[in-house]
């Protein structure tokens, strides 16, 4: 079985050397001339990610977005994470390279959606994963990651909580905050969610002595199959945990596989889906290509805004999630 992450021939993959790194090396100097800081989501292309400032998950890379003096935040992710970054960056320019790069689990809640919920549990705090819209962020309580949705939840004063919107991720967070009533919203993540305990099950046959670290967006089969359960960044960290581990089956996007080959050359790391990350792959977090970064410094495409009323409510469930300690 391959170790090497599913990479099909989309423009994000550059085959000649040389070519990707003249250009990559244009894109940098674009980037000191604009005073741009350019931010990579860990699902990335590895070229994209090779050529950001910083690499990470939805908290790390909005807490680098909150801190930067850079006067533009060219964000290689998905639409809702510009947003975030615009949200908590008011007076920068944010800039998205390509506005294809949107996101199934954000579209799966509405304002009108999340309204009609709400009506229906008026006591409830709502909570909202990041992975949402400007508006869906404005109408909630607070804002959490996988990265610290289990110590949002804790930290709320109300026992009765609405999570949203992804079910997967909810259902881990009620597993572990069992004193709490917690109402799942039925969004999910498809790249996450189309992966069965089988295949996981198949793939650690072949690999029998394999550590299998995965995403708590995964369905509970996956979850009950895994040694470790944490966010995208911290997948990348609990390898250090297993010093006489050989090799990892990692259970999230492919793209992560580069940060942890980076970090730890001397591991081996197979996709769980037991098919070279055909399903592990999200087409969304591969529309940005070297190009496009390059196009989004040299002409100013495409900036994010959002609304100041909504801004200002998004900012407050952002700042929340924020103040509050994350668990890996």
């Amino acid at each position: 079985m391959s170790t090497q992450p599913f990479m099909p021939n989309l423009p994000g993959a550059i085959a000649d050397k040389a070519v990707r790194l003249g250009l990559m090396e244009e894109i940098r100097t674009l980037a000191r001339r604009r005073n741009a800081i350019i931010l990579a989501h860990n699902y990335q292309w590895p070229d994209v990610q090779d050529i950001a400032d910083f690499t990470g998950d939805s908290l790390g890379l909005s807490l680098e977005a909150q801190n930067t003096d850079a006067e533009f935040i060219v964000f290689c992710g998905v639409h809702f994470m510009a947003e975030s970054a615009k949200i908590l960056n008011p007076d920068k320019k944010v800039l998205l390279p390509n506005l294809s790069a949107g996101c199934s689990l954000a579209d799966s809640i509405s304002p009108e959606s999340l309204s009609e919920w709400m009506s229906r549990y008026p006591d409830h705090t709502v909570v909202t994963y990041v992975n949402s819209t400007a508006e869906v962020k404005a109408m909630s309580d607070i804002c959490c990651t996988s990265a610290n949705a289990i110590s949002i939840v804790k930290s709320l004063t109300n026992n009765k909580i609405l999570f949203t919107p992804d079910r997967n991720l909810g259902n881990w967070v009620k597993k572990h905050v069992p004193e709490k009533e917690i109402v799942v919203y039925d969004g999910a993540c498809p790249t996450h969610d189309v992966l069965r305990g089988a295949n996981v099950s198949k793939t650690r046959s072949a690999y029998p002595d394999a550590v299998v670290i995965a995403h708590p967006e995964c369905r509970e089969d996956i979850i009950a199959l895994a040694d470790e359960v944490c966010s995208t960044s911290a997948m990348i960290n609990r390898i250090e945990k297993y010093p006489d581990a050989r090799t990892f089956i990692v259970a999230t996007e492919s793209g992560i596989v580069h940060q942890m080959k980076k970090r730890f050359p001397d591991r081996q790391f197979v996709l769980a889906d037991g098919c070279i990350g055909c399903r592990l792959h999200c087409p969304y977090m591969k529309m940005i290509s070297l190009d496009d970064v390059k196009r989004s410094l040299s002409e100013t495409k495409f900036e994010i805004t959002v609304e100041p009323e909504i801004l200002a409510s998004a900012r407050v469930a952002l700042d929340r999630m924020l103040a509050v300690p994350r668990d890996n």
